[in-house]
């Protein structure tokens, strides 16, 4: 093998690898052939007719441009099938089948610089050995709640089963009906609770439940209250529940722990964006509650993580059960987390933190931003057949988190004169970048509130290369 082809085989994985790309791109072309013959048999059965070119060679350079064409589709989908980043021009700020947050900057240098290679996971520095995972963002959650002691599992779902089976596995916990919520992805409170081994005993009724109702189901089996927050959706009019204080009340007077399922949970009051019904995690173990569990990556802001915080007795039992260490979460997460948490410590989370920023930004700031964005268009030559005009509309929390809030927002509304609204979508869609935008009343709509103002420069590109 000559030096030249050393060094290629070297850059490209070795002969063996090599081979494999080859014959690999040899395949897809063949593919690429094999379809467009195909077509090119059908339409003439069909009676269409096919142009074949001056001569045969003319037929067959058009036959295999036609195939390069295919080609480079066919790449394009298997591309589009895997993960790449969008521009969130919804404005649904907790997206789920987007990725839900978008994390900090700091989040990001974290994950990239601090976790990416070789890192104190589980190692002190100061002794030497072998160190506790996660106990640096543990320290945060206890500070930040008021919580004696915290654990971090990879997701809520894995925090509410891994505290069931812990403290409640064989026996039962109480809960009111209005409770048994299913969240996105077929997540079921009762299907949880099986798994945990725990029998469910329902108490009231869907719209009230008393007191009283929990007294009269607690016996020699129960191992547990639990409170569970609705999350996606809400009951109202005729309605009643006893508070957190009283549950947490009666749970001790019986010698029984009270977990609350918190859902999105929050580190502080969102009420001035509009969110009255999330629990503040901190006054949740305030008003005595054992064990609180909560998502990291909704309106925490933070990876993907379930977060428990609670009495130190309860959390150890957790950390010691040996669903533990198949739940727990990595150090990417624990590096995104614990630079996230950091911000909410030195107060500055409204600033650092999207989620924070694009919760608390007002549709005339909105409206601002769209006004200036489609004069930007409009400047760079963007194509003649593209119109846009900017109305009023509402963004969505999204996340499974406040289903009745809808913040008031701006809207850019585009129209296209040879594409249709549809069409318009999957453009966008398929640009360099994916723009993922909304779809209605025979227009396309982007909602800046979920665009960071970085991106902006990207979302003009998109436009201004569209067709017309």
């Amino acid at each position: 093998m000559t030096r030249g082809r050393q060094k290629r085989a070297r850059r490209e994985g070795g002969p063996a690898a090599a081979k494999i790309a080859a014959a690999r791109r040899r395949e897809l072309k063949l593919n690429a052939m094999t379809d467009e013959t195909r077509s090119k048999h059908e339409s003439i059965q069909a009676g269409v007719p096919v142009p074949a070119g001056r001569d045969g060679d003319g037929a067959r350079a058009a036959l295999l441009a036609e195939a390069e064409r295919r080609l480079e589709l066919a790449a394009g989908r298997d591309a589009a099938r895997g993960l790449r980043r969008v521009v969130n021009a919804t404005g649904v700020v907790l997206h789920t089948n987007l990725g839900r947050a978008p994390l900090s900057e700091a989040a990001r240098v974290a994950v990239a610089r601090e976790a990416a290679g070789y890192c104190t996971l589980e190692y002190d520095l100061e002794t030497g050995g072998r160190g506790r995972r996660g106990a640096r963002v543990e320290e945060l959650l206890a500070e930040l709640t008021g919580a004696e002691s915290a654990l971090v599992v990879n997701n809520c779902a894995a925090a509410a089963l891994l505290t069931l089976s812990a403290l409640a596995s064989g026996g039962e916990a109480v809960v009111s009906r209005g409770e048994l919520v299913e969240i996105g992805g077929d997540f079921r409170v009762p299907d949880v609770m099986s798994q945990s081994g725990v029998a469910m005993v329902e108490v009231g009724t869907t719209n009230r439940t008393k007191l009283s109702d929990y007294e009269r189901a607690i016996t020699g089996e129960t191992r547990m209250i639990l409170r569970v927050h609705p999350s996606n959706y809400r009951i109202v009019g005729f309605t009643a529940a006893p508070g957190l204080g009283e549950l947490a009340d009666l749970a001790h007077d019986r010698g029984l722990p009270l977990f609350e399922d918190a859902g999105s949970g929050a580190l502080c009051d969102l009420s001035p964006y509009g969110l009255t019904d999330e629990p503040v995690i901190s006054e949740s173990i305030a008003r005595g509650a054992d064990v609180v569990a909560f998502s990291g990556d909704k309106l925490l802001g933070g990876p993907q993580a379930g977060l428990v915080v609670g009495r130190r007795e309860f959390v150890e039992v957790l950390r010691r059960h040996p669903l533990y260490r198949a739940l727990r979460a990595d150090k990417l997460a624990l590096a995104a987390l614990e630079a996230t948490l950091e911000a909410y410590r030195r107060g500055a989370a409204l600033a650092e933190v999207p989620t924070r920023r694009m919760l608390a930004a007002t549709s005339g700031e909105v409206e601002a931003r769209a006004r200036a964005f489609l004069s930007r268009v409009e400047g760079c030559r963007a194509p003649q057949s593209l119109r846009g005009q900017i109305i009023t509309g509402e963004s969505a929390v999204g996340g499974g988190s406040a289903p009745d809030v809808h913040p008031r927002t701006a809207l850019v509304a585009l129209t296209h004169e040879s594409l249709s609204p549809g069409e318009l979508g999957k453009a966008l869609r398929f640009s360099a970048t994916p723009v993922i935008a909304r779809v209605a009343d025979g227009r396309v709509l982007l909602d800046l509130r979920t665009v960071a103002e970085n991106e902006e420069a990207e979302l003009l590109r998109v436009l201004t290369s569209l067709p017309g």
